[in-house]
């Protein structure tokens, strides 16, 4: 199969994962994947962004901004045109993006099969954080792209659920998770006794995250086990936690590692004793749950329908209240006092990886399958009638 993969992704960080690893098992798969988007995406190296689109940001009012993104349509739409003339592909598969709405326009006008990748419902995201000035035009144009969509593919259950409230009927909704490739994580080798435990976390670090909490936890801990934390990434809450660390004395046991290589994760996890989610957005699918879940680590993560949808609790992982106060801190005391348990949890979580195919194969192999019986059926542009070939 011919797919002609469309995005608007400006940097290499955690949509540039999802977007590399999806690439990669469709052509292990056999197919062939043109991918066509900004052609800054990557220059500001892992973890970064090109120095234009960082400029722009900087510069630009918020509504002018916003305005650019909506207009990036036209030469979006155009060289996504001629590439879809040049490579006359059976499907366009797209990561959505607010304001991006030139594969939907280039799949009503070819009559192509249109799947779209959702992984956040990003108006409310972006009103919420007060980072949209434009907030009905916003929500408007994510509407129609859901709506223009042959297949919405969210990456939750409770994602699916806000696309459905929004008019796209649920027979047009297939969740499709986040994953890892399994190739990157070997087996899991037993944890050497003795030393202090490593609690780990890894992603970029904000302060709704809470770990200030866990640092502030740390520096009181008075169990048997000696206990050390790892943060692998960056984040605007770093600094804070680099302080208050050096504060309360206990610099020595938490390292910052910054942004590293996200080839180097596998082998920064394996490292870790308890991996730590301390919170997630109650929509997302977040890509460190499942790095932990492939390294077969013991996880921490909130008790929330979305986390629930691949964790279970005493299973694959302790789930806490994130409700309640104290609550994360007495899961890592009751796993940092039961090595059994880790053990458990850790081999239960990659199996689960194992029993479901969370995998990035998997998930192509998903998108591929329903690619085939859209275009089987004759369908495209949201189920209007196709011919066979993009001709």
């Amino acid at each position: 199969m011919r797919i002609l993969y469309s995005h608007r992704i400006g940097s290499r960080d955690g949509q540039g994962v999802h977007l590399e690893e999806m690439v990669a098992a469709m052509r292990a798969e056999g197919h062939e994947v043109r991918l066509v988007g900004p052609s800054f995406y990557g220059q500001g190296g892992w973890g970064g962004e090109s120095r234009a689109v960082g400029l722009a940001r900087r510069l630009l009012p918020g509504w002018a901004a916003e305005g650019a993104e909506l207009a990036y349509n036209i030469p979006a739409y155009r060289q996504l045109a001629r590439a879809a003339a040049e490579f006359r592909p059976d499907v366009i598969y797209e990561r959505a993006n607010l304001y991006f709405l030139a594969g939907a326009m280039l799949a009503r006008r070819l009559r192509l099969p249109y799947l779209l990748e959702v992984n956040a419902p990003l108006a409310d995201e972006r009103a919420r954080h007060g980072n949209l000035r434009l907030a009905r035009l916003a929500a408007a144009a994510e509407r129609h792209t859901w709506r223009a969509a042959d297949r919405v593919l969210p990456v939750t259950e409770v994602l699916a659920d806000r696309i459905a409230r929004e008019g796209v009927p649920r027979e047009r909704i297939t969740v499709i998770p986040n994953g890892i490739q399994l190739a990157h994580y070997p087996e899991p080798a037993p944890r050497p006794e003795g030393g202090p435990l490593t609690l780990g976390f890894v992603g970029f670090i904000r302060e709704w995250h809470g770990m200030d909490k866990v640092v502030a936890a740390l520096a009181t801990w008075r169990g048997e086990q000696a206990l050390r934390l790892r943060v692998v990434g960056d984040g605007p809450a770093r600094p804070g936690l680099e302080a208050q660390a050096a504060s309360l004395g206990i610099a020595d046991r938490v390292v910052f590692d910054g942004v590293v290589d996200h080839e180097a994760i596998p082998g920064l996890v394996a490292g870790f004793d308890i991996a730590l989610q301390p919170a997630a957005v109650p929509y997302a699918s977040p890509l460190k749950v499942f790095e932990y879940m492939a390294a077969g680590r013991a996880i921490v993560a909130p008790d929330q329908p979305n986390l629930r949808e691949v964790l279970e609790d005493g299973r694959t992982a302790l789930l806490f209240d994130p409700a309640r106060e104290g609550s994360l801190w007495e899961a890592i005391a009751r796993l940092a006092a039961d090595p059994a348990l880790r053990a458990r949890l850790g081999a239960a979580a990659r199996a689960e990886v194992l029993r479901r195919d969370l995998t990035w194969t998997g998930n192509a192999r998903r998108v591929a399958a329903l690619a085939e019986e859209l275009r089987a059926k004759g369908t495209g542009a949201a189920g209007r009638f196709a011919p066979a070939s993009a001709a």
